[in-house]
Order: structure tokens, then C-alpha cells, then sequence
């Protein structure tokens, strides 16, 4: 698949007097993550949220779209919304893809390349929780940061 990467990115948005929420796909190529970045947070910004949990939230993005990217079957989407899960004010950051694009290869000793690994890691440092769903057809990775 040759994929290539829009220069903006507009997403969809929840219908006023909802829930403030934002969809957008993502390209199967790396640079889909510098730009996936810089409109989430552009969103987040506009949801009034504080510049604390911005600069959270744009990691753990980071983290769960490099995943998609990099380990997983397109198609994949990145939704954000607010939920009550750690309060009025959290913000539930999810990536669907389509699952597992089999085994990343592994140098000779086993051990993972250190510029991968430590996604997870960050994302349990940053989230109030965080989890897997799967589903037929795809898997969510999901997190929820408190957003007061």
C-alpha cells in the first residue's frame, strides 16, 4: 500500500450540545504521527483543557498511534473524548486498529531494539487507567487522563 500523508488534518466532531468528541483516521505511514500530533492538540487546546494534561495527552497519543502505525493492520482511528471515568473533566484518549501485523523482527540476542519498548511504559505513567479491548475485526488500546 502506498500510502501518503495529508498535510492537515480535519477530523470529525461531535454535533454541539453533545459530548465534546473528535475522530480522525489514520495513514499507515510514520509521518501520520507528527501530524496526528499537532492537530489533537490543537483540539485539546480548544477544549479548554488544561496545558498539564495537553502535554499529556499528546504523549500518550504519540505512543498509542505509533503502535497502530508501526505494529499493527490498517485501518486505524484515533478518537478523543471527554467521559466521566475519572471525572467530569477526564479525557479518553483510544486507537483502534485492526490487530497484531505479526512478529516485530528481534536482534539476535532477543532482547527489543531500545529506540521501542517503553510505549506501555508511558502510558501507565501518564493514565489514570488504561486498557485493551478487542473486538471482532479490531483492537482498541484506550486511556483516560484526569483532565481537572
Amino acid at each position: 500500500m502506498n500510502a501518503t500523508a495529508p498535510t492537515e488534518y480535519s477530523g470529525s466532531y461531535a454535533m454541539p450540545g453533545q459530548v465534546p468528541e473528535f475522530r480522525i483516521p489514520l495513514p499507515h505511514i510514520p509521518e501520520a504521527v507528527g501530524l496526528v500530533r499537532r492537530r489533537t492538540q490543537t483540539v485539546l487546546t480548544g477544549w479548554n483543557l488544561p496545558p498539564t494534561t495537553i502535554e499529556d495527552a499528546v504523549l500518550v497519543i504519540s505512543e498509542l498511534v505509533t503502535n497502530a502505525v508501526t505494529h499493527a493492520l490498517p485501518p486505524a482511528v484515533l478518537q478523543l473524548s471527554r467521559t466521566a471515568a475519572e471525572g467530569p473533566r477526564a479525557l479518553r484518549i483510544e486507537v483502534t486498529d485492526a490487530g497484531p501485523a505479526g512478529s516485530v523482527p528481534r536482534p539476535a540476542d532477543g532482547r527489543p531494539p531500545a529506540e521501542h519498548g517503553r510505549g506501555n511504559d508511558i502510558v501507565s505513567a501518564l493514565a489514570a487507567r488504561h486498557g485493551t479491548r478487542a473486538a471482532p475485526g479490531g483492537i482498541t488500546r484506550w486511556a483516560d487522563l484526569p483532565a481537572a
